[in-house]
C-alpha cells in the first residue's frame, strides 16, 4: 500500500483555478523536453533523475504536489520522498496529460 496521498486531476485543477494551493509547491518531475512542450506556470521543474542530488531544494515543511506525464514517475518520487522523511507529498493522478486535458490542451 502506498503511504502518500493522491489528488484527482479535477480537484487539482480546481485548486489551481481557485488559487487554493496555499504555500504548497508543485514539483514537475518530467524532463526538460516534456516541460518545454507543456507545463504549469506555477510549477518548478525538478526532473526525477535529479531528485536525490537536489533534495535541499524541496522544503520538508511544505506540501508538495508531484506531477509527471501520466502519474507513474510522480508516484515513484512521492514514495521516495516519503521514505526520506517528507510528510506531505501528493501525487497528481493522471499527470500532466490529465491536467492538460482539463485545461483544454491535447497533451498526447
Amino acid at each position: 500500500m502506498d503511504d502518500f496521498d493522491f489528488i484527482d486531476p479535477r480537484e487539482f485543477v480546481a485548486k489551481l483555478n481557485d488559487h487554493d494551493l496555499g504555500d504548497a509547491l508543485i514539483i514537475d518531475v518530467r524532463e526538460q523536453m516534456e516541460w518545454d512542450y507543456y507545463h504549469l506556470e506555477e510549477a518548478t521543474l525538478l526532473p526525477m533523475s535529479t531528485i536525490p542530488a537536489r533534495m535541499s531544494e524541496l522544503p520538508a515543511d511544505r506540501k508538495l504536489y508531484i506531477v509527471c506525464a501520466h502519474g507513474v514517475r510522480s508516484a515513484n518520487v512521492c514514495y521516495y520522498l516519503k521514505h526520506q522523511g517528507y510528510e506531505d507529498v501528493v501525487n497528481v493522478e493522471g499527470g500532466m496529460a490529465a491536467v492538460a486535458a482539463l485545461k483544454g490542451f491535447q497533451y498526447d
